[in-house]
């Protein structure tokens, strides 16, 4: 059990507060999507931890895992020999337009959730922007690309620098830039500091992946990150907004995934 001891102090008086930060019930966490790319189909079921507990992926192993592919097709995903927790399929491969509904069921625990792949929106081009942090000049990824019109589009991106992904969320809607043509940049932890060592330098490899994501996902990463970086309203963290049923965090996504790649120069 991890105890923390706070001291007060005030005038000479003292006052010794223990805080149980392992007394949270457990819960599973659901993290699964169905994309159009190959083999773009997977389920990673995982139980939040308590405060002390090391931080690695501890799968759960022997759930029953079904994707349904508009009302009419079952796939039952198989789990990983290697991966105990990751559950997949290489049967299909999601469509925009298409709806998808995931089944779970560890022990006598069921969770479900349903998202439709939106219609893709075309990421134009991947570039290397200047931005000046702490009073010096920082190489941050920008991506480009047309919303089209019509409000209802939102976006989730994801970076990696050298295979290593970078653990900011990027995540937007159009609900201010509807129709328009934008160039974002993506600035992360690492680069809006003054760290040089974490910044990207010439000759690094940066891959970014666009997805095309419904609303209830964005909903999603936009209260984890809220809760992540301190936006929220709330004094205290909150679970993000799950859209899966049953009780379960996390989140299931059908969207569309392209990627675009650079070299620092």
């Amino acid at each position: 059990m991890c105890i923390a001891i706070i001291i007060i102090g005030f005038c000479a008086c003292q006052k010794v507060i223990d805080i149980n930060l392992n007394n949270a019930a457990k819960k599973y966490v659901v993290e699964g999507y169905v994309t159009d790319g190959a083999n773009g189909v997977r389920v990673r079921i995982s139980q939040t931890m308590n405060f002390d507990d090391d931080n690695t992926f501890q799968g759960i192993s022997g759930a029953t895992v079904i994707i349904t592919a508009d009302s009419l097709t079952d796939y039952v995903l198989t789990e990983s020999s290697t991966r105990p927790g990751i559950y997949s399929t290489s049967a299909f491969k999601g469509k925009v337009g298409h709806t998808y509904k995931m089944y779970v069921q560890v022990g006598t625990d069921t969770f479900s959730a349903v998202s439709t792949m939106p219609n893709e929106v075309y990421f134009d081009s991947l570039s290397l922007q200047d931005r000046v942090v702490f009073g010096k000049t920082r190489r941050v990824p920008a991506v480009s690309y047309t919303d089209p019109g019509g409000k209802g589009n939102s976006y989730h991106f994801i970076e990696w620098r050298n295979s290593i992904k970078e653990s900011t969320i990027f995540v937007r809607n159009d609900e201010n830039t509807d129709g328009k043509s934008l160039s974002i940049q993506l600035v992360s932890f690492s680069s809006d500091s003054d760290d040089d060592s974490n910044q990207i330098k010439p000759g690094d490899t940066v891959r970014v992946e666009m997805q095309c994501i419904d609303a209830a996902v964005y909903k999603y990463w936009y209260s984890l990150d809220a809760g992540a970086t301190g936006e929220g309203m709330s004094a205290t963290p909150a679970n993000a907004v799950s859209n899966i049923k049953g009780g379960a965090l996390g989140y299931f996504s059908a969207h569309s995934v392209q990627t675009r790649t650079i070299i620092a120069n």
